[in-house]
């Protein structure tokens, strides 16, 4: 079954693509859980236009962090989630919640695509992580802190 796929599926596709996938997985997965639509003729038009878009908004956000990269060094932004006394987090934190954090901390609008983690931030203290587009690198600290309940 030709199916557009509506977010990323690990495993699959990023958003977007047109796969051919299984009928039974489509039928009783992808589609009852919203992360594809059926590939119709004019659906494929839609997703079509849809990627462009999402390609060009990609390439400027990427132009924007290329001038910005500089400015993130020396950058500290400041997380906190709930954990144990030992300094571990109950819930990880992932590439669009530092993303998200970033943005509206230093006002510098990052992509999480553009975040480079080996893994989710599971731990308090200061993590350096790394940002890369066009060639260029920086890094900026997140400081973790665990919070109370």
């Amino acid at each position: 079954m030709k199916i557009i796929l509506l977010q990323d599926v690990k495993g699959i596709g990023r958003k977007f693509d047109i796969k051919n996938v299984a009928d039974g997985y489509a039928i009783n997965f992808l589609l009852p859980r919203k992360l594809a639509e059926p590939g119709t003729g004019s659906a494929l038009e839609r997703a079509e236009k849809r990627r462009k878009e999402e390609e060009v908004k990609a390439k400027v956000h990427a132009d924007l962090l290329l001038k910005n990269v500089g400015a993130l060094k020396g950058t500290t932004i400041e997380m906190s989630g709930k954990g144990n006394e030992k300094g571990h987090l109950f819930a990880a934190i992932h590439k669009e919640a530092i993303a998200e954090a970033l943005k509206k901390q230093t006002g510098i609008d990052v992509l999480p695509d553009f975040i480079h983690l080996e893994k989710p931030v599971k731990e308090a203290g200061e993590h350096t992580i790394g940002v890369e587009t066009g060639g260029k690198k920086g890094t900026f600290t997140l400081l973790v802190k665990i919070v109370g309940e």
